[in-house]
This record gives structure tokens, C-alpha cells and sequence, in this order.
């Protein structure tokens, strides 16, 4: 056996460029653990794997996206080594300072602004004490996942078109994020109701409180928006029922005249609005998925044991997906009625320019999406049962998880 380190070429190439078929991965294994026991003892699989990450930036990802990437694929422990590979890339990139804002937000959120041990995978494993065999299965997924991200559509510049100070995008409006509290509130309410019809008000009370705003900010501005007012944010579905997910997702959004487009295969979802709708429709789906949790679970019960198949499980999400769309247009609609009338204005034409406004950079940023849809039959039970408990958004104090 050679006692070179796994510093070499042949490492390199094979993390970035190299491919092994599935049956010989346990032999690559204890083969790179004999050779570095440490598990990176010198440094250059963390190179390697930072030079990966750096390519996936090019690419269109972001700090988010690459963990939702690494955390549908892989383990727990390679979710955790991603991040900290994260976090020494935004050290040495120094995004803390040079970054767009939404680009911070997601590091923070990642908790990845504070760097650790620059020697990141040796680090890694020393923390996770496992075999050094399990490690570099570990490692040589992660690069199979992180060399194997797809190119998608690029919507903060990557550290390197930072240049030495990067324009960050403007901080919400106190009125904005004033709104949002009490959103959040309104639906924090909702998800912890153990009355249907209460949380039904408080959900619907928190859509006519998003068009309120809406209609507010665009009365209240002197010009008709404009496509640089429009911001894009990128939203993660998890598994199981990623499509029925998608479609609730897109109901909250067609609401709230936000458009969406899915990449169908990531689990990733981009949105394209004004700023503050962007973040209404984020808050409202995540309560949306607690409540509809609760009254799958509630419905399950209720139906018995046909219940537990996937059809019906899928079909409820579609047909609670269905039914919430009506439901928040119509509460959409009422507060544009309502907000008209207290006025005395005509609101189309400031509301359609929002709009237009929305569309344009739609159009900009992805001409060659078409719209689709789902021809695939669903379990008819579930979907009036979904519909069902979307009429009353049935939510519990305890709060179910989709299985």
C-alpha cells in the first residue's frame, strides 16, 4: 500500500470528475480509509469539496439550495459537513461583508456566518466519530451530489461578480414588517386553535390582511411599479407528496399575484413578486402545511384504515390544495371590494400595474416556461375529504407530520 496521503491528483479527480459503480463503493471506501484514516489529514478533499461548492454558485445555487439539495439525497451527517463547508466558503469569500442581503439571510438562517476549523472535513470527522470508512462514504456522495447540481436560472450574483462591495437589496419598510408581524400572529393563532371555524377566520383574516397592505403600498406610491421594484426568492418542498405541496404552494401564490415556477426533480420552487408579497405568501404556506398536517392526520382517523394508502394521502393534499386557491381568492377579492369602496378609487388599474410589473420580470427571467398541469387520476375520497378539511382548516393543538 502506498503512503502517499490523499492529498494527490488522483483524490482530486476522482471527487470532482470521477464516477464508481455501486458495487465497488464499499472497496473504494476502506481503500481511501487505509490510505487517510484522519479522513483528510492534509487538507485537500475540503479544497476539493470547497472548489465544488464554488462551481454550484456558478451554476445559479445558493446557500440554501445546496443544503436542501444534500439534506433530499443524503444523510444527516452530510447535511451537517455541507454547511460547514458552506460556512468556510462565505469565510473566504467574505460574505458576511460582500454578499447580497437575501444571500446573508440564508447563511444565517444555516447558522453558517460563524466558520469553524478551516480544515473542515478532518474536523468533521473528529466530531461525528464515526468509522473512517462510513466517512468517506459520506464525503464521496456529497461530491457526487454537489458536481451533479444542474444548472438553474441565476438569481443573486455568486461571490464572484461580487466585486468589492455588492449592491444588497433594500431592507423591508417598517410598515412591511409591521404587516408581517401581525400576519404571523393572525396564522400562529390558526395553527393552534382547537376550533375548525376559528382557524378558518384567522387564515382567511390573514389573506384580507396581505391585499389590504397590497393595496395600500400601491395607492400610497407616486408611479406605477416597475420591474427592478420585483424580487425572486426560491422556496424548498420536501418529500413525500412534493407535487400535491407544489400545488398548495402555487394556490397561496396565484393569490397574492405572485408567479412561481417548479423545477420539477429538485424540490425547489422560485418565486417572482414585490418583496412583501413574496414573504406573505412564504408565511402563509408554512402555517398552510401545519394545518393541512392536522387535518390529514384528523382525516386518516375519521376514514380508517382505507385512508393510510398514498392515493388517499396525495388526493387530500390536492383537494385541500384546491379548495384553499378558492378560498383565499375569494378572501382576496372581498378585501379588494371592501378597501374600494372605503377609498371611493378604482383599484384595478394600480393593482394592474403591480401585476404587469410582476409578469414583465416573470417573462424576463424564464421565457421559455410553459404552464402544466397534472393529468394523473386521484383517490376520489381523498379528495373531498381534502377538500373538506380545507372548508374548516381544521387544526389541533398538536401538530401532525405528513408521512
Amino acid at each position: 500500500m502506498s503512503s502517499r496521503t490523499a492529498d494527490d491528483a488522483w483524490l482530486h479527480d476522482l471527487l470532482l470528475r470521477g464516477t464508481w459503480p455501486a458495487d465497488d463503493a464499499s472497496a473504494l471506501t476502506a481503500t481511501l480509509a487505509a490510505r487517510d484514516p484522519q479522513v483528510d489529514g492534509s487538507g485537500g478533499v475540503t479544497r476539493a469539496l470547497l472548489s465544488a461548492i464554488a462551481d454550484a454558485w456558478e451554476r445559479g445555487w445558493q446557500p440554501a439550495d445546496v443544503a436542501h439539495a444534500v439534506r433530499r439525497g443524503g444523510t444527516v451527517r452530510a447535511a451537517r459537513l455541507v454547511v460547514a463547508l458552506v460556512a468556510e466558503d462565505a469565510r473566504r469569500t467574505d460574505a458576511a461583508a460582500r454578499a447580497p442581503e437575501p444571500w446573508v439571510d440564508q447563511l444565517r438562517d444555516l447558522g453558517a456566518l460563524t466558520a469553524g476549523d478551516p480544515a473542515v472535513v478532518a474536523a468533521w470527522h473528529r466530531v461525528e466519530g464515526r468509522p473512517a470508512g462510513e466517512a468517506w462514504r459520506e464525503v464521496l456522495l456529497l461530491a457526487a451530489t454537489l458536481r451533479t447540481l444542474a444548472r438553474i436560472d441565476h438569481l443573486l450574483p455568486p461571490p464572484s461578480r461580487w466585486g468589492s462591495g455588492a449592491r444588497r437589496e433594500a431592507a423591508a419598510a417598517p410598515d412591511d414588517a409591521r404587516v408581517l408581524r401581525r400576519i404571523r400572529a393572525l396564522l400562529a393563532k390558526a395553527e393552534s386553535t382547537e376550533f375548525p371555524e376559528e382557524a378558518e377566520a384567522l387564515t382567511a383574516k390573514a389573506q384580507e390582511l396581505m391585499t389590504r397592505h397590497a393595496v395600500d403600498t400601491a395607492l400610497l406610491s407616486d408611479r406605477p411599479r416597475e420591474r427592478s421594484d420585483v424580487a425572486t426568492r426560491r422556496v424548498h418542498v420536501d418529500d413525500p407528496y412534493v407535487q400535491a405541496k407544489v400545488q398548495l404552494l402555487g394556490a397561496v401564490a396565484d393569490a397574492n399575484g405572485v408567479r412561481l415556477v417548479w423545477y420539477r426533480g429538485l424540490g425547489i420552487a422560485t418565486l417572482v413578486g414585490l418583496a412583501a408579497d413574496l414573504d406573505a405568501v412564504e408565511l402563509l404556506f408554512t402555517s398552510l402545511l401545519l394545518q393541512v398536517g392536522q387535518a390529514l392526520g384528523a382525516a386518516e382517523r375519521a376514514a380508517g384504515l382505507r385512508s393510510a394508502s398514498r392515493a388517499f394521502r396525495r388526493a387530500f393534499l390536492l383537494g385541500y390544495a384546491g379548495r384553499i386557491g378558492e378560498r383565499l381568492r375569494a378572501a382576496r377579492e372581498q378585501a379588494t371590494r371592501e378597501a374600494a369602496a372605503d377609498r371611493g378609487v378604482d383599484l384595478l388599474p394600480v393593482l394592474r400595474s403591480r401585476q404587469v410589473a410582476v409578469d414583465d420580470a416573470f417573462t424576463e427571467l424564464f421565457p421559455r416556461v410553459r404552464s402544466g398541469r397534472s393529468r394523473s387520476s386521484v383517490d376520489g375520497p381523498g379528495f373531498r375529504a381534502g377538500r373538506a378539511a380545507a372548508d374548516s382548516a381544521d387544526v389541533g393543538t398538536r401538530r401532525a407530520h405528513l408521512r
